[in-house]
């Protein structure tokens, strides 16, 4: 048996019924108490199962069986039987499995799917079991119809159900292993039946060439505009929209596309807060500062560094700004050498170089460096509030590059 999955899907709960939480299995527990109206041997059942008395299940094709305790000493051999299916009924209904991937995939995780039974209903083949299919039989000399033993052994085995669909699967003649083997043959058969002849190929040097000898020539692209066209008519009253500020981001949106169009995708996949701060970039103004910033939730001052971050080194720069990461050892180890070397011929004083993650600092001269994740280093300096500001120097793959660049800028 499967073990027990969490989260099956659960039908409507009914008191009398409570041996089972999914649909399925309820639906075992009804076939159970529509089979019969004697409404007294039933109730025992469900006391017989509760208490425990059931002992260990034995699933065979069309038969489930158990050891049962009643009054006496001896356990009695109650089982109940079920019909199997037969072959073109098993073809029926794996033909119908097979056909839904969502068939399939629910069974993998141990679900009966309701639309797979009103399918191989539809088509003839009876999966659940019917009141009327449900055959009892016991050692016992009570001749109800089911006895309480069998009736126990249906309610005990209702939770096996919930857990296990495929005991239903057995109980018609199939085990999950001889199911599944069938519906990979079904599904690997399907697949390769509607799968078209592979055309015989080419290299794809020659399929290029021949394309590219055929192909017009296509036309340059046309220089954006310096500006857009006013808008038609004025945005609706109370809207709170601006005409100058949708004309503005028209303007934006054009500039983007035109980049867009000339292959330069540095800013195509941003975050609502990068592009906020890519906008903020671009000087559009005091007013949109403000508003960008407290739209972003990031206090003036550490959007004005971002949008530093942004002029000299886009969303990389951004990512440096926000996100210290900690690279190859060996890497920040060969940068630390080639700094220190460089930083004994520079200056006659001692210099102390710290490094922490994808940072090596100059902690005497308010000069860091970044290692960023486009493998370049990105200089910045130290205000007089001991934060830490982009340099206006671009990145360099090579450290001591960045940090011959930024030295003068910081009058050493």
């Amino acid at each position: 048996m499967s073990p027990v999955v969490p989260g099956p899907r659960r039908a409507p709960g009914r008191g009398k019924r409570a041996f089972a939480a999914t649909w399925w299995g309820q639906a075992w527990v009804a076939a159970l108490e529509d089979s019969t109206l004697d409404a007294g041997r039933l109730s025992r059942g469900r006391t017989y199962a509760r208490k425990g008395m059931v002992g260990p299940v034995i699933v065979a094709a069309g038969k489930v069986s158990a050891a049962v305790q009643g009054s006496r000493p001896r356990p009695y051999r109650s089982s109940v039987h079920l019909p199997v299916l037969t072959d073109a009924q098993w073809d029926t209904l794996l033909g119908a499995i097979a056909a839904r991937a969502g068939h399939l995939a629910a069974l993998l995780d141990d679900e009966m799917p309701a639309e797979l039974v009103d399918d191989a209903r539809h088509a003839g083949v009876p999966l659940l079991p019917l009141p009327t299919e449900l055959d009892p039989e016991c050692s016992c000399p009570d001749w109800g119809h089911p006895c309480k033993h069998a009736a126990a052994l249906c309610y005990a085995i209702a939770a096996t159900v919930d857990t296990d669909p495929f005991v239903l699967f057995a109980l018609r003649g199939r085990g999950r292993e001889e199911v599944f083997t069938r519906l990979r043959a079904l599904r690997t058969a399907a697949q390769e039946t509607a799968a078209p002849p592979a055309p015989a190929g080419i290299p794809a040097a020659a399929a290029y060439a021949h394309w590219a000898e055929g192909r017009p020539e296509l036309p340059g692209l046309p220089e954006p505009a310096a500006h857009t066209t006013a808008l038609p008519v004025a945005p609706p009253p109370g809207s709170g929209l601006d005409a100058a500020d949708l004309e503005r981001l028209m303007a934006d949106a054009t500039a983007r596309a035109a980049r867009l169009l000339a292959g330069d995708t540095a800013d195509l996949h941003l975050t609502q807060h990068q592009d906020a701060v890519r906008i903020a970039a671009s000087n559009p103004g005091p007013e949109w500062f403000h508003h960008l910033s407290r739209n972003t939730g990031t206090k003036p001052t550490a959007f004005a560094r971002l949008t530093r971050a942004w002029r000299h080194g886009g969303p990389t720069g951004i990512t440096v700004a926000e996100q210290p990461h900690t690279p190859d050892p060996t890497v920040m180890k060969a940068a630390r050498t080639a700094l220190e070397a460089a930083l004994a011929e520079m200056t006659d004083s001692p210099t102390h170089l710290r490094a922490w993650r994808n940072r090596l600092t100059l902690t005497h001269h308010g000069i860091q460096l970044r290692l960023g994740p486009d493998a370049r280093w990105y200089p910045y300096l130290q205000d007089d509030d001991s934060e830490w500001w982009p340099a206006a120097q671009a990145a360099d793959s090579d450290p001591v590059t960045a940090l011959t660049a930024v030295w003068s800028q910081n009058g050493e």
